[in-house]
């Protein structure tokens, strides 16, 4: 049946007299067996339901274990006992030419039962087969890629070539349409194209104007070190954003002008110089749209290519002399592929609960999970999540640990984001003061010495916090004033977080509320896209509007990509909050044309893309 197509569907139709033959009788058979068999296709697929697995037994013999399969037309395939086979009594075996050869099984009909034909009219037709008896087949082939078929993530992948060369190619894909609130995962597939030894380094920024990073940002950095693979082999890295909830139904994802590079041992090899990938938003939720995805493709785009009359079971690597062979190795990994049966997706919840707990990304900077440490346990209040934090930290000494020595913990994150954020360190100890209260701990904020006796000291120590603000997290240091024997400092700490911006509810004054932007001048050539991202100063993330102050300055869209004409000049850029048009900024484009044949930016005296020096102005510095 391997590439027939078994519909449309024709069944018997009975009436009285009818007379029946041979052809009717395989009639009503076909029509159920090929019923059958589409429907496997289109629920299943083809692959492995069970079993098949592939084991090397010596250096000459496999095993095959029972199982059951479906190949590409929907038949089912049946090993129904284990069974062991010298690799060279194998079909094909005598047509390899390589080192590597995939195991195959395919459908296989065989005519039994043999009885005698009444009506023969032949001397050579006086008996016939009464059975089909359904088996299989094992044969093997060359190693090689897959049989040509419809690949439905063509359709619902965007995709976009971030260098190539010889050796290797490097593919950014995201999905074409996204669910507004929801997370949304960009993938950086990186392909060996060649058996030639090297290794590759990369990197670029991405600008993601309607879509959010872990840590709030609306750029991030992709990119891989040192990466070495074999020809064939890939490498995947992928990145998680939130897409907000925003007006817009079509954003850009922007590969930013110059910041692309890649190298192939310490030789540069091209990259993209600028690209822009569209994505469309939409609010249903992510079940409905991959539902709607996979469900659109037709008939005709399933018949597209030929479909597999084999399933592929193993990989093996043989070590070949003119005389013999061996067999070095037997891979099912990523060559096997297993059909999702119904049956079996209680298990799969239960094995997948191992490895799977959903976590939502952060969608801004102050909502950032707490970081666990060895030294370190959070005790946070529930209501207070987003003002105060607390735990405990502890200062190894050492032995002999002596007078004016100083210690320092590990960087301790307090969970309330980055920003301004005071943080008190007091000394814990276990008192047996009759007074306060036997063999009960105690904690002193500030000096220890204040409450210490002179028949029962404490230990003498001074404290420094030092807050990292850009990272939320701190580290301690501490400075004995007497000479200790014990081995271990405990502190407790409590983190709270400056009242700002959305904490304080100015209703209709505007002072001190502001926003910026995070690039507020770029240098960028003719008809390149760039996105002016926008931070918030103590207030609450609103709706943002942008305008071109003049005619002629390009086009920028309502999620702040900037594309830059086709005439150099210097543009400039209006950005405000929508529902308080009081608080805006301004951002500049410095459009350049392409002059070098190397297709470099020409030298302007300001670095492309970058903003001026701390200090200055948006055109400070800029030479024109």
């Amino acid at each position: 049946m391997s590439g027939s197509q078994p519909y449309p569907f024709e069944r018997n139709r009975y009436y009285p007299g009818k007379m029946l033959t041979s052809g009717d009788f395989q009639a009503e058979q076909n029509y159920y067996i090929n019923k059958d068999r589409f429907l496997n296709s289109l629920m299943y697929g083809s692959g492995v339901v069970c079993g098949m697995g592939v084991f090397s037994l010596d250096d000459l013999s496999i095993l095959i274990e029972s199982g059951v399969a479906i190949d590409g037309s929907g038949r089912e395939i049946v090993i129904d006992s284990s069974t062991v086979k010298k690799l060279s009594a194998i079909e094909g075996f005598d047509d390899l030419t390589g080192t590597t050869a995939t195991l195959r099984v395919r459908y296989k009909e065989q005519n039994i039962h043999s009885v005698y034909s009444v009506n023969h009219k032949d001397a050579d037709e006086e008996y016939e087969f009464n059975r089909v008896s359904e088996g299989y087949e094992l044969f093997l082939t060359d190693q090689e890629e897959e049989i040509f078929s419809f690949d439905g993530e063509s359709e619902f992948l965007t995709k976009e070539v971030l260098f190539k060369s010889e050796n290797f190619i490097g593919e950014l894909s995201v999905p074409s349409r996204v669910c507004k609130g929801k997370n949304v995962k960009i993938t950086m597939e990186i392909r060996k194209l060649s058996t030639a030894d090297l290794r590759l380094s990369c990197r670029g920024i991405l600008e993601i104007p309607a879509f959010l990073t872990a840590e709030g940002e609306h750029e991030f950095e992709i990119g891989a070190e040192d990466v070495r693979l074999m020809q064939g082999e890939s490498l995947v890295k992928e990145y998680w954003v939130n897409v907000q909830d925003t007006a817009a139904v079509e954003t850009d994802i922007i590969l930013r002008s110059g910041s692309a590079s890649a190298f192939e041992n310490e030789n540069a090899i091209s990259t993209s110089t600028n690209f822009s990938m569209k994505v469309r938003m939409s609010h249903v939720t992510p079940l409905e749209l991959v539902s709607r995805e996979a469900g659109r493709i037709n008939l005709e785009m399933r018949g597209i290519g030929q479909s597999e009359d084999s399933v592929r079971l193993a990989d093996i690597r043989l070590i070949r002399t003119e005389e013999a062979y061996l067999i070095e190795d037997v891979n099912e990994n990523e060559v096997k592929h297993y059909v999702m049966a119904p049956a079996q997706e209680l298990l799969r919840n239960r094995y997948i609960s191992y490895y799977i707990k959903d976590v939502e990304l952060r969608k801004d900077k102050a909502a950032i999970t707490t970081l666990s440490q060895p030294t370190q346990s959070g005790e946070k209040p529930a209501d207070l999540t987003n003002v105060i934090s607390t735990g405990t930290l502890e200062i190894p000494l050492g032995k002999n640990a002596r007078q004016g020595d100083i210690r320092y913990s590990g960087e301790i994150a307090h969970g309330l984001g980055r920003g301004n954020v005071y943080v008190e360190i007091g000394y814990d100890y276990v008192s047996d003061e009759t007074g306060i209260g036997a063999n009960s701990k105690n904690t002193i904020y500030g000096n220890p010495t204040l409450f210490g006796r002179q028949n029962e000291p404490l230990i003498d120590v001074e404290t420094a916090v030092k807050v990292l603000n850009d990272k939320g997290s701190f580290v301690v240091a501490a400075r004995l004033l007497r000479d200790v024997d014990y081995l271990v400092l405990s502190f407790r700490w409590v983190a709270i977080r400056f009242p700002a911006g959305e904490e304080i509810e100015l209703t209709e004054d505007y002072y001190d509320k502001s926003i910026s932007v995070d690039t507020p001048t770029v240098v960028m050539g003719t008809k390149e896209s760039h996105f002016f991202g926008v931070r918030f100063n103590n207030m609450k993330t609103t709706s943002i509007t942008y305008e071109l102050t003049s005619p002629g300055s390009g086009e920028i869209s309502s999620d702040g990509i900037y594309t830059a004409p086709s005439k150099e000049g210097v543009y400039e850029i209006r950005i405000y909050c929508t529902d308080m048009p009081v608080i805006c900024t301004y951002a500049y484009a410095i459009v350049k044309k392409k002059l070098l044949e190397d297709g470099q930016v020409q030298d302007t005296g300001a670095g492309a893309g970058a903003a001026p020096g701390a200090g200055a102005g948006p055109l400070a510095g800029v030479k024109f």
